[in-house]
């Protein structure tokens, strides 16, 4: 079968498909968007395949694209793809929920497959579940379904779709694209279709993007939801921690995750739980209540008030004997007596607004969807967008699904071991470090490999320092080393403020903001001898710094330092925490998304205002210093029009540019109905073009068109309570932190003691760099 003709236009359909999760609006966003910007025409399908099935039985005349006069608009303006295509009039029924009204003279009614502009997809990103709605569709399942699907399409002259679902919606995705050139032709010698249509529309691309609150796709870190569905059972969980210590009770919660217990592994690993039970990794014992009691009374019997058993809905023992929530409450009563309740989530995982990351990733993964649309021959296989630690990637599709099928299969054949090296990287050492640091079992290093690790905290407070500090503590107890707190960095260095930590003590460090060992931006130079000398004096064998740039900075001079200061020549690693992840060399660091979802909150609520106002323009200044990158990151969670950061500043001509941008946004709106719209400023975008200059200016060019204002976020940006993301990698990069410290210290004990000198090696940042995790000599 003939491929497409070169210099047809690409239609483009998105559909939601399977359980709905956060994040799928933003998809579906970003889709509309970026097809538009690229040239192509945009569509959605309604209720999954089950909308592709049914197609679109009656025709209407669409009110006119635009509804605005364009005379007064530039002409480069007015010939404008965004503008040709800026809204087609079922948006707000979409967004609204009112397309099958029976009470409405225009609806979606006997419309499935419908063409959607810019604008018709406005205020989608903040939206949880999804708009366009999502069906398990047994039609479609059937060659005759996807026989008036490939009809339907056609129909509407639609040969490129991008599918967000689980892996049961790609799976139907793959089939569907292998089947098609036999449905061309079937449809064809049916007379269903013309000679013309069958050439233009032989080959079927087709893009898969993981929508799954589970986390259970292999082959891609992190599915669209699954982010905010750890939230919403984080924030369960810190709410239960509080009545649960009250009463020294113990919760059962049980969570979502049927083949697979990404949520209830990370959740406990995050919320400091005592127990999970997850389909991948039974317990070990032939009895898991004597394993699960054993942990739990240890845990009493050293002062823990509380305890919090978290139970995926797939879990079982390791004969596959089912576990569930009410026969851990059995067992905790019983044999401990503890007052045990059961808390069931339910649904809740799956609703609620999305998490910063849960618009960000669908954001970026819609993008390279379109892209991954255009670039598609029929010759290249059908792609997944996925990411690996901080890259966007595409896998095929079909050896994804496979994959995924494989450890499902591998748990039903008591494989475990063969199921878990089926995860990704991050899920096997999440285990491992949960089970390091929420028992007092301990594995101790011998005598002459045991280590006083000093623990400092340096530069501004960021979420997930605690959360670190507290891995870092009860690593240290496991292994027989002896972790001295260093309270109010190098300043309380000198002054001698230092002790050991013990593992109660931080026992509910893991949701606590800020810094429980105080903080401040003083460096080693203060009194570089004088440092030492502490050092000396209180025998650090390895330091663990956490914070920012200047934490790096610190450790570059104390690395530098060696020669003349023998103290110095021990490991030193530095564990990049700061809201502005302005550290060299990582991608990321802690405190980074929760500024980011604390930024969300505020934008959200800001905007929420000035979209009341229908014509104001909020001008919000962030934190981040000279980077830009929570400004922008934040920019593209929140849908922002402008953003202003330190690496391309502000002058006159582009503050022409960008008012004018607006003038004409605002011009293009519906009448009556104009939204409110932010501009994203960073603290140091500019010393002149200040965010209060900035909004007098736009007060004084929006005229009748729209208002101006401005808020400052300042230090809510640095949070409250850390986000789930910032306390699950504060436990998985401050093991690997621990883990570097053992390796080079013993690598130095090798050495003569006489006039013994760490390798430069010994002085590591810790970093993500696209799709590894590196320790990078400072």
């Amino acid at each position: 079968m003939a491929s497409n003709a070169p210099n047809k236009k690409l239609k483009i359909a998105v559909l939601t498909s399977g359980g709905d999760s956060a994040g799928m609006n933003a998809v579906v966003r970003a889709v509309v968007k970026a097809g538009i910007l690229k040239g192509c025409e945009t569509w959605v399908v309604r209720e999954g395949y089950e909308g592709l099935v049914k197609g679109n039985s009656v025709q209407v005349n669409r009110p006119d694209p635009i509804q605005v006069s364009l005379a007064n608009l530039p002409k480069d303006l007015a010939d404008d793809s965004v503008v040709r295509n800026l809204r087609f009039g079922d948006g707000p029924l979409l967004r609204e929920g009112e397309g099958d009204a029976n009470d409405s003279d225009y609806s979606l009614k006997g419309r499935y497959i419908v063409r959607v502009g810019w604008d018709d997809v406005r205020g989608w990103m903040g939206e949880g579940g999804t708009l366009i709605g999502t069906a398990r569709s047994a039609a479609f399942r059937t060659p005759e379904g996807r026989y008036e699907a490939a009809k339907n399409l056609i129909k509407e002259g639609i040969d490129a779709i991008v599918v967000c679902g689980g892996d049961g919606s790609l799976t139907g995705a793959d089939l569907f694209r292998a089947e098609w050139p036999s449905l061309v032709e079937q449809l064809l010698a049916n007379n269903e279709i013309t000679a013309e249509q069958a050439s233009l529309y032989g080959h079927l691309r087709i893009v898969g993007l993981v929508g799954s609150i589970d986390n259970d796709m292999s082959m891609t870190d992190l599915t669209i939801g699954a982010p905010t569905a750890l939230h919403r059972i984080c924030e369960a969980i810190d709410s239960i921690n509080s009545t649960a210590s009250s009463h020294s009770r113990a919760f059962v919660i049980e969570v979502m995750g049927r083949h697979c217990g990404w949520l209830a592994l990370i959740a406990g690993v995050s919320a400091g739980a005592d127990f999970i039970f997850i389909p991948e990794s039974p317990p070990e014992a032939e009895s898991w209540e004597d394993e699960m009691c054993e942990i739990i009374k240890a845990h009493r019997a050293v002062g823990k008030r509380k305890t919090i058993v978290l139970i995926a809905e797939g879990a079982h023992d390791k004969h596959l004997n089912p576990i569930n929530a009410e026969q851990v409450k059995e067992v905790l009563a019983g044999r401990l007596g503890l007052d045990t309740r059961v808390t069931c989530l339910g649904h809740i995982q799956r609703g609620g607004r999305p998490c910063a990351l849960d618009r960000i990733l669908p954001t970026l993964q819609g993008v390279e969807a379109v892209n991954a649309l255009l670039e598609a021959t029929p010759d290249t296989p059908s792609y997944m967008i996925g990411i690996n630690e901080n890259k966007i990637t595409r896998k095929p599709l079909v050896d994804a699904v496979k994959q995924t099928k494989e450890a499902a299969k591998a748990i039903g054949e008591k494989d475990f071991k063969r199921a878990m090296s089926l995860r990704d990287s991050e899920f096997a050492e999440s285990l491992q470090a949960f089970y390091a640091v929420s028992t007092l079992k301990q594995t101790p290093v011998p005598d002459s490999q045991k280590l006083r690790v000093a623990i400092m905290h340096i530069g501004a407070p960021a979420g997930g320092m605690n959360a670190a500090t507290r891995t870092a503590v009860r690593y240290c107890l496991s292994r027989g080393h002896e972790p001295i707190a260093v309270y109010n960095g190098f300043k309380g260095l000198l002054n001698s403020n230092v002790s050991p930590l013990s593992w109660l003590r931080v026992d509910n460090w893991m949701t606590r903001g800020g810094s429980e060992l105080g903080t401040n931006r003083a460096q080693p130079d203060i009194d570089l001898g004088g440092v030492a000398a502490k050092f000396q004096k209180h025998g650090f064998d390895a330091v663990l710094l956490i914070g920012g740039f200047e934490a790096f900075t610190s450790l570059c001079i104390m690395e530098k330092a060696r020669e003349s200061y023998p103290a110095f020549n021990i490991p030193m690693v530095h564990l990049p925490a700061t809201i502005s992840n302005n550290v060299p060399l990582t991608d990321y660091s802690l405190g980074s998304d929760t500024s980011l979802n604390a930024l969300v909150d505020a934008c959200d609520a800001i905007k929420q205002s000035a979209s009341a106002s229908r014509n104001r323009v909020f001008v919000v200044e962030t934190q981040g210093g000279n980077c830009g990158y929570i400004a922008t990151m934040g920019a593209l969670a929140v849908g922002a029009v402008v953003v202003y950061t330190p690496e391309v500043g502000i002058d006159l001509g582009r503050l022409k540019t960008d008012v004018s941008f607006i003038k004409s946004r605002y011009q293009l709106d519906v009448r009556g109905k104009a939204e409110g719209r932010l501009v994203i400023r960073n603290e140091n975008a500019s010393d002149i073009y200040t965010t209060d200059v900035i909004t007098k200016i736009l007060k004084e060019e929006g005229g009748t068109l729209f208002d101006s204002r401005s808020a400052s976020l300042g230090h809510t940006l640095q949070g409250g309570i850390p986000s789930p993301t910032d306390r699950a990698r504060a436990v998985r990069l401050t093991m690997k932190c621990m883990t570097f410290l053992e390796h080079e210290t013993n690598i130095l004990r090798t050495m003569p003691e006489k006039g013994r000198r760490a390798r430069k090696e010994s002085a590591a940042v810790i970093t993500i760099q696209g799709s590894h995790i590196k320790l990078s000599p400072a």
